[in-house]
């Protein structure tokens, strides 16, 4: 072999500089989903900015803005144990396809509904209930689907982390064009972008090359399956500790989201453009964050970035909802952003790096039901001490309430750190561990910084 290929063989193995921000793209499969997702994304947030300024314009209820929101969600509290068990049984790819199929018909009937001007809240919240159903199968096979497209288990953190940067990219790009689109031609038209969106993830997924794997066949009944997804999450400290945290903060602290129309026309003195401001920076604030975890090399230290993380969430949500200032706004919107996205992509790097590949599903499923299934609840509760307190005094709280769990969380990461150790030693998940290097250090991986 000639000194160039060693060099070149060297640099794909150990990439460098931006290649190394970006090291799982080198992977086809994952590149089409990338690619195709990040479309689909864009639309996605311009659904979500379009909903929320059209249920306040047409109602100017708090508490309606949080019972959308929990129309859209409450499915994946409810089942998302059951979708975990069917998606480690299923073909993850066709499952995929198949929810973003239905995923735009739902966008383009709420397009339909909207452009033709005879939407009422009872037709949002009806699709939003059918969107929160298929979300709940959508997220498990999504998350799990991730180590069928990046096979070198190594790039399996950073994609992870790029999957936050389109999330966030997105949430950027999306809720901007939103806000422009609603000023100009009404919402509708931010639904059918949405829908005509989903066109671009389903052609990827169906270019993929994906290699044949064995399906996993659980025997006995569903309940059973269940069962032992359920044991095999809670009765591990470190897993049930994360969920838990990542459950309170979706249920006290991510209804800030859903009070931002309220802030962006009551509190600011703004329009739909404001709203889309405000949601950018937040997408802004996400997207720095995914860079930070894309840089990271290893799992060593995400314990801390864990509860460090959520603190800084919490209390950006509090100095948010005191200030009066729409620049002042902005900025403390980029670090509130950055620490959500963080946070959550540290709960999921650590989940995906300790579980079986046969239990994947259901653990990624008692994660999507603790990110998104807790959220129902506070968006109803966020919209009922609104309507009551008003939606600064409510922000507060949660970010309060958020600061308060990051805190017991980072109390309890001794006990973690040992029962994270021979579970990480005898699994050999992470890179490091099963080549050899460098595992002294990372298999304390939940150890701080």
């Amino acid at each position: 072999m000639t000194d160039d290929m060693k060099n070149n063989d060297s640099q794909a193995q150990n990439p460098k500089g931006i290649r190394f921000l970006v090291r799982a793209l080198r992977h086809k499969n994952y590149r089409l989903f990338f690619g195709g997702q990040g479309i689909s994304l864009i639309g996605t947030w311009m659904t979500r900015v379009a909903t929320g300024w059209l249920v306040y314009r047409l109602t100017n209820s708090a508490f309606l803005l949080g019972l959308v929101s929990f129309a859209s969600q409450i499915p994946t509290l409810l089942l998302s144990p059951f979708a975990g068990v069917f998606v480690d049984r299923s073909d993850k790819r066709r499952v995929l396809v198949a929810t973003q199929v239905l995923a735009m018909i739902q966008s383009l009937a709420l397009a339909a509904l909207a452009i033709t001007g005879v939407i009422k809240v009872w037709h949002i919240i009806v699709l939003n209930l059918f969107q929160g159903l298929i979300n709940t199968v959508d997220i498990p096979a999504r998350q799990s689907f991730v180590v069928e497209m990046v096979e070198d288990r190594r790039d399996l953190g950073n994609a992870i982390a790029l999957n936050s940067s389109m999330f966030n990219g997105a949430r950027l790009v999306g809720p901007s064009i939103a806000g422009i689109l609603i000023a100009w031609v009404g919402e509708g038209y931010c639904f059918l972008a949405d829908g005509l969106s989903y066109i671009a993830v389903i052609i990827a997924l169906l270019a993929m090359n994906i290699r044949p794997r064995q399906v996993n066949s659980i025997n006995g009944k569903i309940w059973q399956g269940l069962k032992e997804g359920y044991d095999y999450a809670f009765g591990f400290m470190p897993i049930r500790a994360i969920l838990f945290l990542i459950a309170l903060v979706s249920l006290v602290g991510f209804p800030y989201i859903i009070l931002m129309p309220i802030f962006a026309r009551d509190l600011l003195g703004g329009g739909p453009n404001t709203l889309g401001f405000l949601m950018a920076a937040i997408g802004l604030g996400a997207l720095c964050g995914a860079f930070y975890m894309a840089s990271r090399r290893t799992v060593l230290g995400l314990g801390k970035v864990l509860w460090v993380s959520s603190t800084i969430f919490g209390t950006g949500i509090i100095l948010f909802s005191l200030s009066r200032s729409f620049p002042l706004s902005l900025l403390l919107l980029l670090f509130t952003g950055f620490g959500m996205m963080v946070q959550m992509a540290t709960a999921n790097t650590l989940l995906q790096t300790m579980v079986d590949d046969d239990k994947r599903g259901r653990v990624m499923s008692f994660y999507s039901m603790a990110f998104m299934g807790m959220a129902p609840f506070g968006s109803l509760l966020a919209g009922i001490l609104a309507s009551k307190i008003g939606a600064p005094t409510t922000n507060i709280i949660g970010g309060a309430l958020c600061i308060v769990g990051a805190a017991i969380f980072a109390r309890n990461l001794p006990a973690l750190r040992k029962l994270v150790h021979p579970i990480y030693a005898r699994m050999g998940i992470l890179p490091e561990v099963a080549t050899g290097i460098q595992s002294a250090s990372n298999l304390t991986s939940l150890r701080g910084d």
